[in-house]
C-alpha cells in the first residue's frame, strides 16, 4: 500500500504502520474527478496507490498554478493530521486513481497509544516544510528559465540510458507548474530544441544534454 515509502512516516516500526493500515481505506476516483477542494474541511491524509493526480490552486479569475504532480507513493493532505484548518489546495485525479485515506482519528489514536511516534512525524514534517520553502524561493527569486530547468532536473528519470520526463505535459501544464505564461514557456522550449538541449516527442521531453545555466 506504499505506506512504508511515505517519508512522513519514515522511522515508524512495522507494528505502527500496520495499525495505520488497518484504520485506513482505499478509495477510487475516475479521471478528472476532484479528490479534495481548497477550502473544504480536512480530516484525512491521502497516499496515492495508483494513477496520477495534480495538486493546484486557482484564483478568482480562474488562473491556475500547479503545486505538484502526484504518482504512486506520493501523498497529500498531511496538514489535516495536525490541525482543523480548511484544505490549502485542491487535488484532481488526472487519470483513474486509487488513494489510501488515513483519517486523522487513526493517526491521533496511534499517537495516544505510542506518543513517541509524534516526534518522528514532526521531524519528518519539518523536512517537507523545508522542501516547500525551496519551491517558494524558486518561484520568487529564480527567472522562468531557471524554474523550467529546475523542474526538468527534478522530474527527469533514466530510461535505457536516456534522461526523459516520462509524463505527457502540455505547454500549459508546464506554464502552470512554473508560474509563467504559456507563450513564455513556448519560446524557451523552442530555443532549447533549436540548441539541441531537448527533444519533444508526443508531449514527452527528452533531455539530450545538460541545460545551459541561463537563457
Amino acid at each position: 500500500m506504499y505506506l512504508e515509502r511515505v517519508d512522513l512516516f519514515a522511522g515508524l516500526n512495522e507494528s505502527q504502520v500496520k495499525t495505520l493500515k488497518e484504520r485506513s481505506r482505499v478509495r477510487s476516483f475516475a479521471a478528472n474527478t476532484i479528490v479534495v477542494n481548497e477550502g473544504d474541511e480536512g480530516s484525512s491524509l491521502f497516499v496515492v496507490q495508483s494513477g496520477s493526480l495534480k495538486a493546484f490552486l486557482t484564483d478568482n479569475n480562474g488562473r491556475e498554478v500547479t503545486l505538484s504532480l502526484l504518482d504512486p507513493g506520493d501523498y497529500f493532505g498531511e496538514l489535516a493530521l495536525l490541525d482543523d484548518a480548511p484544505r490549502s489546495a485542491s487535488v484532481i485525479a488526472v487519470t483513474r486513481s486509487e488513494v489510501l485515506q488515513i483519517p486523522r482519528t487513526a493517526f491521533l489514536g496511534l499517537i495516544e497509544s505510542d506518543p513517541g511516534c509524534m516526534q518522528t512525524v514532526v521531524r519528518n514534517l519539518v523536512g517537507r516544510i523545508r522542501l516547500l520553502t525551496d519551491n517558494v524561493r524558486a518561484l520568487a527569486l529564480v527567472d522562468v528559465f531557471g524554474r523550467i530547468a529546475r523542474l526538468f532536473e527534478t522530474m527527469a528519470v533514466e530510461r535505457d540510458g536516456t534522461m526523459l520526463i516520462d509524463r505527457r505535459l502540455t505547454q500549459q501544464d508546464l506554464a502552470n507548474m512554473v508560474g509563467a505564461s504559456r507563450e513564455m514557456v513556448n519560446r524557451i522550449l523552442r530555443d532549447l530544441v533549436a540548441g539541441g538541449y531537448i527533444e519533444i516527442e508526443q508531449q514527452r521531453i527528452i533531455l539530450c544534454k545538460k541545460l545551459p545555466q541561463s537563457w
